[in-house]
């Protein structure tokens, strides 16, 4: 995280946040350029980059023309072409996860779903990278670049960038379930995209306070890899139903798939009743604190 460009004492914000961006550019050029990267590998680090890059246009929004606001929409279009193979490595992940907590499967049962499952997720690869994509992802990346360089953020004050983050703050804290044993997937998979959009934001002004940015980021993070993991249930639960591939072992899938969607979300509410406990005023005040400490 401290290797990444962030904001930093002395340093115009503009300029500092006009570097995240390059950063964040070169990061998703280099999953699709470095030959070592299978199409999975290159996939899942270019949709990462991109998560990174909308959470920072939806940071910079109001101070970006209408062009580059239609940068994000841009990326979101292009990330959601590339989910066949991930949803498929997300019900593999999924099933991983129930194994480990008392399913009660044969190994050769359990071997046969995983390999049905793996059937599912490399048919979605091989049609995941063509040379038409890769052009595709290319091209997004370097018309994004031309955008970056067009930016006029020299005007930009800390004050600006405190009031996008307490934003991001207030939208995921409004998105917390009234009841997290009565909260439905589409809710929490709602609530895990804002964490996303909150977590990345946070990574600019991390570094002004070590200890504290590590904390927040990695609180963050977990909330959101207990999101994930329950997503990755949904995803499962989508494979045992009715003339789907692993509706067999329906009965036997189903409860161990539901209890580990309570375990995520008890642990889910407890980070997020820590990493949300301040209201938003206060959560403004300590970035202002974090800067002015830091200046």
């Amino acid at each position: 995280m401290n290797d990444k460009p962030a904001l930093q004492p002395g340093l115009a914000v503009g300029e500092a946040l006009r570097a995240v961006a390059r950063d964040i550019l070169r990061e998703a050029r280099a999953a699709i350029e470095d030959p070592a990267n299978s199409d999975a590998v290159a996939v899942h680090e270019f949709r990462r980059a991109m998560k990174r890059w909308r959470s920072l246009l939806r940071m910079l929004e109001p101070f970006l023309s209408d062009d580059d606001r239609r940068l994000r929409v841009e990326a979101r279009d292009l990330a959601r072409s590339l989910t066949g193979a991930r949803d498929a490595q997300s019900a593999l992940d999924a099933l991983n996860d129930i194994a480990k907590h008392g399913l009660a499967l044969s190994d050769r049962s359990l071997a046969t779903i995983r390999a049905r499952v793996e059937e599912r997720r490399q048919a979605a690869e091989t049609i995941v990278l063509t040379a038409d994509m890769r052009l595709r992802m290319a091209n997004t990346l370097s018309h994004a670049d031309a955008a970056v360089d067009r930016w006029t953020l020299h005007v930009l004050t800390f004050a600006d960038v405190a009031d996008r983050l307490t934003l991001g703050f207030r939208e995921a804290r409004r998105a917390l379930p009234r009841s997290w044993s009565h909260a439905e997937p589409e809710d929490l998979h709602e609530l895990r995209k804002r964490i996303v959009n909150h977590r990345y934001q946070m990574e600019t002004v991390a570094p002004l306070w070590p200890r504290f940015g590590r904390m927040w980021v990695g609180e963050a993070q977990r909330l959101r890899e207990r999101l994930g993991r329950h997503q990755d249930l949904t995803l499962l639960t989508a494979l045992v139903r009715p003339h789907q591939p692993l509706a067999p072992w329906r009965s036997r899938l189903g409860p161990a798939i539901a209890q580990r969607m309570k375990d995520h979300v008890a642990a889910a509410r407890r980070t997020a009743s820590r990493l949300f406990v301040e209201k938003p005023g206060a959560f403004r005040r300590r970035l202002n604190v974090i800067w002015e400490v830091g200046d």
